[in-house]
């Protein structure tokens, strides 16, 4: 075959091509860097533990809590509707909350008007004694069922750190479970378990599964929706201390034995209170962690193709000096985005934001808002809505906040 000869204009356009390519790639990172805009937010003066979850028209959900007067709380939910949050609505108002600041409730929709929502409730007089309590509203968030509790057998000690989700028409939740047996086979580990099961959009319950029967003791849990089905991603326990990251996948025949994102050897003899995120999209799954082997603090995260059985290498993704509370949301593109408190100072912290593409490549870091190292600032929340990106955090203090702000995607 006869090569065509190529001229000297097609030469030079194609060097002009690939020299624009290579320049897009170099601005990819300053490209990237989101435009941080503050919003006005639904919470009140006193409001702690925000959380977001996904709506069934693609909208978010805020939900929180807030002094309600005599010595009760309420938790309340908004949603964003074009530019701004709607009216706030009570899901529930008690004086019996277990209120955390690690430990906080969540949110999830079944489709159409049908909401869950979870809290966690004082069940007895153990300082540890707490149920995870479920409701439901028909009506999108005008009336609510009563409480129900996924684990009637198992009433005195913890039972919290929820992650709920959507599968088919039914609620899935995932609690870190304190009873110290396996559920499945009734045997004796006392240790925290991890353990699932779901309920119908009528409140009915499934069979009750131990994915786990030693895992971390308090650190937050979370679960994502893969081409192959649901998947969980929380803080393990090894039988050394060791307390690395791991996943489960829940199949026809049960939940696969978890394997490790990564080995990151962090040996630790005691929780750090400081749990994963997780987030997919099709067969794309990312997700986002602290760890601190050597006492070295880190935040990382990292790729997987193929429905989280593996992982890309991490990509590191804090400034220096992280307190951890990640969270991360996979974007259209098949970017992350991951947030995560950064400490400023002898005693502040800001809450920021890093995009990474899936190459490895790191955007720039932006500030969300000010907030702390400390307890009270709780664990800063993401979600995308559109063409934006909505985030919740708690500015502590003498009179602490929810605050909300939003970046429009790259």
């Amino acid at each position: 075959m006869t090569q065509r000869p190529i001229s000297l204009a097609s030469g030079i356009t194609a060097l002009s091509i690939l020299a624009a390519c290579q320049q897009a790639t170099r601005d990819a990172p300053e490209r990237s860097r989101f435009e941080i805009v503050g919003v006005p937010s639904p919470a009140g003066s006193g409001s702690t533990e925000p959380n977001l979850a996904l709506a069934a028209d693609g909208g978010i959900l805020l939900s929180w809590v807030e002094p309600a007067g005599d010595s009760t709380h309420a938790l309340r939910f908004s949603q964003w509707q074009d530019s701004a949050w709607s009216s706030p609505r009570t899901i529930v108002r008690r004086n019996d909350f277990w209120l955390n600041w690690a430990d906080f409730p969540t949110m999830a929709s079944l489709g159409g008007d049908v909401l869950a929502a979870h809290w966690p409730q004082r069940s007895g007089e153990g300082r540890y004694d707490y149920d995870v309590r479920i409701a439901l509203s028909q009506d999108g968030g005008a009336s609510w069922s009563d409480g129900i509790v996924p684990h009637p057998n198992s009433r005195l000690g913890e039972h919290g750190f929820v992650a709920m989700a959507r599968v088919n028409d039914s609620l899935l939740a995932i609690w870190l479970d304190g009873r110290g047996y396996d559920t499945t086979t009734a045997e004796a580990t006392r240790a925290m378990a991890l353990v699932s099961r779901t309920l119908s959009p009528n409140g009915g319950l499934g069979d009750e599964r131990t994915i786990d029967a030693r895992a971390c003791d308090c650190c937050q849990t979370d679960m994502a929706i893969t081409a192959r089905g649901p998947v969980v991603v929380y803080r393990d326990r090894s039988a050394n201390e060791i307390r690395d990251l791991v996943l489960s996948r829940r199949e026809p025949s049960g939940w696969t034995p978890p394997h490790a994102i990564y080995d990151d050897g962090w040996h630790v003899n005691y929780c750090p209170v400081n749990g994963p995120a997780v987030a997919a999209r099709d067969s794309r799954v990312v997700a986002a962690w602290f760890t601190a082997p050597n006492d070295s603090p880190l935040v990382k995260v990292a790729f997987s193709d193929d429905d989280g059985d593996t992982f890309a290498a991490p990509v590191r993704v804090d400034d220096g000096d992280p307190v951890g509370r990640v969270d991360v949301a996979l974007l259209p593109d098949g970017s992350a985005a991951v947030t995560w408190l950064e400490r400023v100072g002898a005693e502040g912290a800001e809450v920021r934001v890093r995009r990474v593409l899936p190459d490895g490549t790191r955007g720039e870091a932006a500030v969300i808002g000010g907030s702390s190292a400390a307890r009270a600032s709780g664990f800063p929340r993401m979600g995308v809505a559109g063409d934006k990106i909505i985030f919740a955090w708690t500015q502590p203090g003498d009179a602490p906040r929810v605050h909300t702000a939003l970046a429009r995607l790259p």
